[in-house]
């Protein structure tokens, strides 16, 4: 029954798509699906920046003249979108993240990376959130036909700001969604090293930690919120002194901007987009192994060597991190780029095949 459902909103979206007749003015964009999360609503993995992107242009599914797509938010129907697109003569930009490596999706590396790719060379235009991301992608996707740059993730800095550290501690938060078994289990050995400290986990967890926090005797100190909305993040940032993001070659970690723009330091692995937003002073990275072929995080000791840095210097990582991100990572220059490059695009003014880092 619930196969039939999505069939017959699949018919139903294309026969809305197949009947607009003539070419949409200005921009209109359309984020490749009909619904894109609410101001305030939980997101997970890239439909936060299409949150952030539609309050300034809203999403149009049926008559846009722009295709805007996330590789980590890609529609079943993407090849036929991107015909529809040709055929309107609408531009495609996509917003490049992570690919599929070795190291996490085994044998399924290509198969995962089929649709990453068919989007990517379709692009008119590619925005890779990271210097990493374009390393990563150029590897197993291939070079972009058209233009790009790289465009970090942006935060609302006005939303998420700085609170009064809390009294008691320390107080470690693994932020995000913990979808591989490791960055909670090395969270969790990391705090056993740590034994004045607390953690609080959110997020969809991928194994079960019950059997780990007996094991490690971690019970009381270990707090479960599961998933968080936008609206209630900064509330829950503040909650803690620093953010511990386990999680090794991750390309653009927008958990990471929200914990620096509300005053938190971040220790983290060293390798990713992660080095690149963090930076020298607004936290730690601690090296490892970081080949593709296997996922290998850092020592949790090591890791707790770090927070402890950290916590020491606390308040001069926590200026420096919500300068960062500040003067980085703001949304409204964000927004701002992309309605010059819609413009452009749109207008169909010519562009150079390479462009500049953000």
């Amino acid at each position: 029954m619930a196969r039939l459902r999505r069939y017959l909103r699949a018919a139903a979206r294309w026969l809305r798509l197949l009947t607009r007749t003539g070419k949409p003015e200005g921009i209109r964009v359309s984020y490749g699906h009909d619904v894109v999360p609410s101001p305030g609503d939980a997101v997970a993995g890239g439909t936060g920046k299409f949150q952030r992107l539609a309050q300034r242009f809203p999403n149009s599914p049926d008559d846009f003249s722009l295709l805007y797509l996330g590789s980590t938010w890609l529609p079943r129907d993407l090849r036929q979108l991107l015909w529809l697109a040709r055929r309107r003569g609408a531009p495609v930009v996509v917003n490049q993240s992570g690919v599929a490596y070795p190291g996490w999706a085994g044998a399924q590396v290509e198969e995962l990376n089929r649709p990453f790719r068919r989007a990517l060379l379709a692009a008119d235009h590619v925005l890779y959130q990271s210097d990493f991301c374009k390393r990563s992608a150029d590897e197993f996707l291939g070079e972009p036909r058209g233009s790009w740059e790289v465009l970090y993730n942006a935060v609302d800095v006005a939303h998420f700001t700085p609170g009064d550290a809390p009294r008691s501690g320390p107080v470690l938060l693994l932020a995000g969604d913990q979808t591989q078994a490791y960055r909670l289990e090395v969270a969790l050995r990391t705090l056993a090293h740590l034994p004045d400290a607390r953690l609080i986990v959110t997020g969809r967890l991928a194994s079960d930690p019950e059997p780990l926090l007996r094991e490690l005797e971690l019970g009381e100190r270990v707090e479960l919120t599961g998933r968080y909305a936008q609206r209630d993040a900064p509330a829950l940032f503040r909650r803690a002194h620093l953010l511990l993001h386990t999680k090794v070659k991750d390309p653009c970690p927008t958990a990471v901007v929200e914990a620096m723009a509300c005053g938190l330091p971040v220790v983290y692995p060293a390798s990713g987009g992660t080095v690149e937003l963090v930076g020298d002073d607004a936290g730690i990275g601690v090296p490892h192994p970081s080949g593709w072929e296997r996922d290998e995080p850092p020592d949790p000791e090591a890791l707790a060597d770090a927070v402890r840095t950290v916590l020491a210097a606390r308040k001069g990582y926590a200026d420096a991190a919500r300068r960062r991100a500040v003067e980085r990572f703001a949304l409204e220059p964000w927004l701002d780029r992309h309605a010059e490059l819609f413009k452009e695009l749109v207008a169909g003014v010519p562009r150079a095949r390479t462009s500049r880092t953000r």
